[in-house]
């Protein structure tokens, strides 16, 4: 739905019925007026943003720098900066759309703001961030973003049914996204019986396109067949056409019928990820391409603007024949090699890991604007002027690396395994480092010690090179890998214990620091250990007595 008057391409998706929303915000496109420019000339008629965007924005010109200065000289920590010039910004944007909302009934004019990506993996956290955000921006026609984990499927159900509007982000998978309806129209039902009007609260599920062309077609060149090439290009609009089909065909169940009697709105599906990667493809395909009435498309500014200066399309809602032809085309896919489920696994794990990282730098660069040239010099209260919390944060920092990589590390581990009790164990202790790693991202928060977007990175990159082992397999797995894993994931728990209980010391003089919450990390790193002793064991008994030359 659009409000704007003219023509062009952008005005024809509009009347097409996308709504055509912005993956860009900052505090130059807010104070500058590019931001009321694009909604009166160019039919933008909301906003999303993300950890990167924010990150981004910090180094465009020098209108934060007036704002983080004052909150360094009044001793406001980084996590406490990042929040108010995050809330300040989605305010104000929500200020500016304000007019597209009220004209639209609330269907558009929405701008979105993002829980802490650390949090992804603690549903109630996660909640709880949503209702600080929520309190805080404190207007009608926000959407706070919940990633689309499965713990995040819990908090969204909680979310809605307080009240909050959402924009339920990082869906990559079909499965994921029918959970995702469920978990909004869970959430509605809750709030239903809690006496809440329904009507006021609105919903997107963003479904990224962009990533699942670029996993796929890395995998299709790595096969590198004739045929597996022909397929390239193709798997993201295929997946974004079979998650429109979900949408529809929840509509129409008896369920939503019931919530649309009551008021309910649905909960649009919003095409992610629009920008394309790969030069060789048309920079609007993931406009063009998914050109259907009712559906939201959020692009980066050079995607908005490569549409309004040369944008085209077919009106074209899906029909069976689509839906078919998708469904047809995943297939091909799973019969040259690729494993469609792995790589959506693989999208949503890296989503959150690269919007961990981002939070990591803007807190980083957060940090320096409000301590210029003596950062260091700003911390020596809390740690008594001789550098401890510096030694800290390069000590954190390395074990959320480490971190990162070992929960790598378990997840392909457990979809390894041939032994089904063993898989399903390693799934459920993947799950808790997940958690764990989630635990160590919010104690560095608590002490201020912003997560190093490169020591990420290099944790991650290093599980992905561990797997080239000198054990005669380089591609493929081993005799050997199922214990050498094992064996790795156990000296990865003991060092997080270790990590555990360093900290556990510093708690008695640290007030910054729970004991409790210490005490039980500590508490299930130890029955982690016993897990995976036991486990070794079991596995070098497999593996090595079936494998031993016979006796005579």
């Amino acid at each position: 739905m659009s409000v704007s008057a003219g023509s062009g391409p952008l005005a024809e998706l509009s009347a097409a019925g996308v709504s055509v929303w912005l993956d860009d915000l900052s505090r130059e496109l807010l104070a500058g007026g590019e931001l009321q420019r694009l909604v009166r000339d160019r039919h933008v008629v909301g906003v999303t943003t993300n950890p990167t965007i924010f990150a981004s924005a910090l180094s465009e010109g020098d209108r934060y720098t007036e704002q983080l200065r004052r909150l360094g000289e009044e001793g406001s920590s980084t996590e406490d900066a990042v929040f108010a010039l995050t809330t300040d910004d989605v305010r104000d944007g929500c200020d500016v759309l304000l007019p597209v909302h009220e004209r639209t009934g609330g269907f558009d004019g929405r701008v979105s703001l993002e829980v802490a990506p650390a949090l992804a993996h603690d549903p109630e956290a996660t909640c709880a961030f949503a209702r600080k955000l929520w309190a805080a921006v404190d207007r009608p026609n926000l959407l706070v973003k919940v990633p689309a984990t499965r713990e995040g499927l819990t908090a969204i159900t909680a979310a809605v049914a307080e009240g909050i509007s959402v924009n339920v982000t990082l869906v990559f998978s079909l499965e994921r996204y029918r959970a995702v309806l469920d978990a909004y129209q869970t959430g509605l039902e809750q709030a239903m019986a809690a006496g809440r009007e329904v009507a006021d609260i609105h919903s997107v599920a963003s479904f990224f396109v962009s990533r699942v062309d670029t996993e796929v077609d890395r995998r299709l060149d790595a096969i590198g067949t004739s045929e597996a090439r022909a397929l390239k290009g193709r798997a993201a609009v295929a997946n974004a056409r079979l998650a429109f089909q979900a949408y529809e065909q929840a509509l129409v169940t008896p369920r939503w019928q019931l919530l649309t009697a009551a008021g309910a709105r649905v909960q649009r599906p919003l095409w992610a990820s629009t920008g394309v990667k790969d030069p060789s493809y048309p920079d609007t395909m993931y406009v063009s391409e998914l050109v259907i009435p009712g559906t939201v498309n959020t692009m980066p500014g050079t995607t908005l603007a490569a549409f309004a200066d040369h944008g085209s399309f077919t009106d074209h809602t899906p029909t069976g024949q689509d839906f078919r032809a998708a469904a047809d085309h995943l297939a091909a896919l799973a019969a040259v090699g690729v494993d469609f489920a792995d790589v959506t696994d693989v999208l949503e794990r890296e989503g959150v890991a690269k919007f961990e990282a981002s939070w990591g730098e803007l807190g980083e660069s957060v940090d320096r604007a409000m301590h210029p040239g003596s950062a260091a010099a700003a911390r020596r209260p809390r740690d008594g002027g001789d550098g401890r919390t510096g030694l800290l944060g390069l000590y954190l920092n390395d074990h959320y690396a480490a971190a990162t990589g070992g929960a790598e590390l378990f997840r392909r581990s457990a979809q390894a395994r041939s032994e089904p009790v063993e898989a399903k164990g390693l799934a459920d202790l993947a799950r808790q480092v997940d958690e764990d790693r989630a635990a160590l991202a919010q104690i560095m928060s608590d002490v201020d010690v912003p997560i190093s977007r490169s020591k990420v990175a290099m944790g991650w990159l290093a599980e992905k090179a561990g797997r080239l082992k000198p054990n005669g397999h380089v591609l493929s797995r081993s005799p050997l890998s199922d214990l050498l894993e094992t064996e790795a994931m156990l000296l990865g728990v003991e060092g997080k214990a270790a990590c555990w209980q360093t900290l556990r010391g510093l708690a008695d003089h640290d007030e910054r620091l729970s004991t409790a919450h210490l005490d039980a990390l500590l508490e299930r790193a130890g029955r982690q250990i016993a897990d995976l002793k036991t486990l070794r064991t079991t596995t070098a008994a497999r593996t090595l007595r079936s494998r031993a030359p016979a006796q005579r």
